[in-house]
């Protein structure tokens, strides 16, 4: 009797699929694609949308935000999150605009910001990995605090009339091309390598993805994390102090739900709440998908509500679709 010996053949998937798993997998592409789509049927739906003079202030509007989500980015890599950086970047600007009134000479004001920021930024890391405050509780707390601080200080007003000599940083171009933006890509492309090709910085993934098993491997995870909640709330006051230059004017409430956009913008980019992902790249990228959607939304004159919704959506769905990749790998 002959015997048939029966052969599994695995089951062969249409090509576009691999395309399409091939898009998704890589967020940068992704977004690439995505930001020229928005682009081209915008500019066939409104002339002025492919404009120069919109572009710039796309990207001098977004600045903030893309200077933040560096910080976040790396953050979320580690397995951490900051709520706090909306509050620290209106902390720093009101103080160095209030120290700018009493006389102090520029640089030492802006310094002085810079410090606030990056104090805030430890306080936060110690109370996650000093006292083992989950990172939702304790930066919660200090965006209170912070914004609370900012609020006493300049009993609600913007505290305005600075020197003149302090609008340069915020409102100087360069061949027509603001330096706060080319700041920010700058700092964009150091962080991105930094990321990709130094020890430090690659152990962030490492205790993003195990944390137990990147303490048995001899990396100090603690002093890790606080360095990295340092830098967030550095590059926070950073961002504070060009916007203040930017509006001549510190704000307390200043950077009021930018942490939800930088969020938003990070998972978009590839970032994963559960840490170990994530790229620099992909997070600006995703700062530059979030901010062309509202400038669409505003020129299509769609409420400021409901663009705050279509933004929640946004997040939402980002992170629905970093749950279903990983269930794919898994």
């Amino acid at each position: 009797m002959t015997t048939v010996t029966q052969v599994n053949i695995p089951e062969s998937k249409p090509f576009f699929f691999g395309i399409f798993r091939a898009f998704v997998d890589i967020r940068e592409l992704m977004l690439i694609v995505l930001i020229i789509g928005i682009i081209v049927v915008m500019s066939n739906v409104n002339p002025y949308f492919f404009s120069f003079s919109n572009f710039r202030a796309v990207s001098v509007g977004m600045t903030p935000t893309a200077i933040i989500v560096i910080g976040m980015a790396i953050l979320l890599a580690s397995g951490g999150f900051d709520l706090s950086v909306g509050s620290v970047m209106a902390l720093s600007s009101t103080v160095v605009a209030m120290l700018l009134l009493t006389g102090m000479p520029i640089p030492l004001a802006v310094t002085c910001g810079l410090v606030l920021g990056t104090i805030v930024g430890v306080l936060n890391g110690f109370l996650v990995t000093g006292l083992g405050i989950n990172p939702l509780i304790a930066t919660l707390g200090t965006m209170s605090i912070a914004r609370g601080v900012a609020l006493v200080l300049t009993e609600g007003f913007s505290v305005s009339s600075l020197p003149t000599s302090f609008a340069w940083i915020g409102k100087a171009d360069v061949g027509g091309f603001p330096i706060i933006v080319l700041v920010t890509i700058l700092l964009v492309i150091l962080f991105d390598l930094a990321v990709r090709h130094t020890r430090f910085f690659r152990q962030v993934y490492f205790i993003g993805a195990n944390e137990k098993a990147a303490m048995l491997s001899g990396i100090h995870v603690n002093r890790v994390r606080i360095i990295l909640y340092a830098l967030t709330g550095l590059l926070a006051a950073l961002a504070g102090v060009l916007l203040a230059s930017r509006l001549m004017s510190g704000t307390p409430t200043a950077g009021n739900g930018i942490e939800l956009q930088v969020l938003a913008a990070a998972v978009i980019g590839g970032a994963s709440l559960r840490g170990g992902e994530g790229t620099i790249l992909g997070a600006f990228l995703g700062v530059v998908f979030v901010a062309l959607i509202n400038n669409t939304m505003t020129m299509l004159a769609v409420s400021i509500y409901w663009q705050m919704i279509v933004i929640g959506g946004v997040l939402v769905s980002a992170v629905a679709l970093d749950m279903l990749i990983r269930k794919k790998r898994d």
